[in-house]
């Protein structure tokens, strides 16, 4: 049988992570200047005033946003990742589904808020992606010439996701495959230690 403080835990973890899915809907939709706190808790359904108790503010929940998107876009396989899994990593992640969660996920980085300590930590997530990527596809993570060449196939795949977005044909209807010859190629030769 469940106590009370349990069900109060299960009931605080769930109104954490809707939370979560409400403020990134409306981050990467309206970006962090245009949206309050009230329109995310009006979302999620919940009072105000839990957003300053479970994240502090809302750059705080911004925060966790952007930790969220992190850590779901460097998700790594328990072996070692190699140069073609990061090829099919980018490729997949590119083709999901515009109007699903990792789309949102994406806008919410290409959104410029405005404010600088979100747009700080925004910068922060992009740059730590791109050593992530840097890093599993074998080029050198302390080389500025490699993070260039990390960051520019991480900005193709999110100018593939924002164009999809937009419902851009046949850009958006492309499968995984049909991109695969030409993005999947130039993301390998883009990504190739040397």
């Amino acid at each position: 049988m469940a106590t009370e403080a349990s069900v109060r835990t299960r009931d605080a973890a769930g109104t954490r992570q809707q939370l979560l899915a409400a403020a990134r809907l409306r981050f990467a939709r309206d970006g962090y200047g245009a949206t309050t706190v009230r329109d995310i808790a009006a979302d999620a359904g919940v009072n105000v005033a839990l957003i300053n108790r479970y994240f502090d503010s809302k750059e705080g929940l911004f925060e966790a946003c952007l930790e969220h998107v992190a850590r779901d876009l460097g998700r790594q396989r328990t072996e070692p990742p190699t140069l073609e899994y990061v090829v099919q990593a980018m490729l997949s992640q590119a083709v999901a589904s515009p109007n699903g969660d990792l789309s949102i996920q994406l806008m919410l980085l290409l959104r410029s808020s405005g404010d600088e300590r979100a747009d700080a930590l925004r910068m922060a997530t992009l740059r730590s992606f791109a050593v992530g990527t840097a890093t599993a596809a074998g080029l050198d993570p302390t080389s500025e010439s490699d993070i260039l060449r990390a960051q520019l196939a991480i900005a193709t795949a999110l100018g593939l996701v924002l164009l999809r977005s937009t419902g851009l044909e046949p850009l958006r209807s492309a499968t995984e495959a049909d991109l695969d010859a030409p993005l999947g190629d130039f993301f390998r030769e883009l990504l190739a230690p040397r």
